[in-house]
């Protein structure tokens, strides 16, 4: 028998100081079994620095050909295409092509290793890279409940999120 996903509920109050985009986000996201929390953290993170309408996250690891969040827009073409960790060159030259805009949120302690050896073809492709700060993740995966309310603010590089159970910062680089 096959392991179900686990379903979380997020009611989020995101002000997004660098693109002045401020909304009420209700996110329901279902941890795949293999996932961690704090790849389903980054994602959630990801979608709220990418917050938009029609923006929508997708099966995730259980649809490999597809990214984690995706944009389309009216008319059906890809818009956006947002992976989380550290994809294979071959799968972001493909997005690239699909896609009009290509973002990769690398979040894992192998980040910097990975960011080595794809760099420089990713920086050929045009895609838009960030290294998330592990020991960060892993403070915002240790607030991470079922149901949750959580604010989020975002300014220059850094999302600084509260939430009942504490609070957090959230660093990135940009690495292309």
């Amino acid at each position: 028998m096959a392991l179900k996903p686990t379903i979380f509920k997020f009611k989020i109050a995101l002000s997004d100081l660098n693109r002045n985009y401020y909304d009420s986000l209700n996110l329901t996201v279902a941890q795949h079994p293999s996932e961690t929390p704090e790849r389903m953290m980054v994602r959630v993170l990801a979608f709220c620095l990418n917050a938009q309408e029609h923006l929508v996250f997708t099966p995730g690891l259980s649809a490999v050909d597809e990214p984690d969040i995706w944009l389309h827009s009216l008319d059906g073409q890809l818009t956006l295409w947002i992976d989380v960790g550290e994809p294979a060159v071959e799968r972001i030259k493909k997005a690239s092509r699909l896609a009009q805009t290509v973002k990769v949120y690398s979040f894992n302690t192998k980040s910097k290793a990975w960011w080595a050896q794809a760099g420089e073809q990713f920086n050929k492709l045009g895609v838009a890279a960030y290294q998330v700060e592990w020991d960060q993740v892993e403070a915002l995966a240790a607030l991470l409940q079922r149901t949750m309310d959580l604010s989020i603010t975002i300014s220059g590089d850094s999302a600084y999120i509260a939430a009942e159970s504490g609070e957090c910062e959230v660093a990135w680089s940009t690495l292309a």
